[in-house]
């Protein structure tokens, strides 16, 4: 039976604070001339730098930021990395002007829910600050896939090494939620998780929260790379998953 593929998620009740950083003040002003009409986002403020940010999600509480990496002071990967350790953090989208990047993957590794490009239409940008403020990951399989082939970088032992401890982690999962990480590093939605594992969406919610907490990990693109660092991507057997 074929699983339609899920709409977006819905704006809520309340719009989406959104805090848009970057050192261009012409592409700032893009941006919010952009995005200030977008069906339920309301951009709360504007940053031309990492520090710029810390203080502006401190005084404005954003739900996103649209994140800048390449700028001056404090670069877009380090104010990622420390909003991301924020116990209020709000989800990040970073900016390149990129596809593969090693910042971008960077930047996703410390919490990062996606990237878009700068020259991502507009009607997209706003779908993605509206998924990501919903929780969902605006980051492809095959995105990813490019993103580590890219980064990976070093030795055949280096990547041995990154096996093998993201092996060690993945196994500290239940069957159950191994299956869930596998399927969300396969990119799908809690929908499309339960109808193939056969669980309703509120258990599937549960599994990926419990994956979370069990691994320290921010957010579902982060389960994703772990999946990934694990080697088990590449196999269509749902049952070669699990690690003993």
């Amino acid at each position: 039976m074929n699983t339609p593929a899920p709409p977006t998620p819905p704006a809520s009740s309340e719009p989406v604070r959104l805090l848009i950083v970057d050192d261009d003040p012409l592409v700032r002003a893009g941006l919010a001339l952009m995005l200030g009409g977008g069906q339920g986002i309301d951009i709360v403020g504007e940053g031309a730098d990492g520090n710029e940010a810390e203080e502006l999600v401190e005084r404005l509480r954003p739900d996103v930021v649209l994140m800048d990496i390449r700028m001056p002071v404090m670069d877009g990967l380090t104010a990622t990395e420390r909003l991301r350790r924020r116990p209020d953090a709000p989800e990040v989208i970073v900016l390149t002007t990129f596809h593969a990047d090693e910042q971008v993957l960077r930047a996703i590794r410390a919490g990062a829910a996606g990237f878009v490009l700068k020259d991502t239409p507009p009607t997209r940008i706003v779908d993605s600050v509206r998924r990501v403020a919903a929780g969902d990951p605006v980051l492809s399989p095959a995105v990813t896939r490019q993103l580590m082939a890219r980064a990976a970088g070093g030795g055949h032992g280096d990547r041995a090494d990154r096996t093998e401890r993201a092996r060690r982690r993945f196994g500290q999962l239940a069957e159950r939620e191994q299956d869930v990480a596998v399927a969300v590093g396969r990119g799908g939605s809690n929908a499309e998780i339960a109808a193939s594992l056969y669980l309703s969406v509120a258990t599937v919610k549960t599994h990926v929260s419990r994956i979370l907490a069990k691994l320290e990990l921010n957010n579902r693109v982060q389960i994703a790379l772990l999946v990934h660092d694990a080697g088990l991507l590449d196999t269509d057997d749902e049952g070669g998953s699990h690690l003993g």
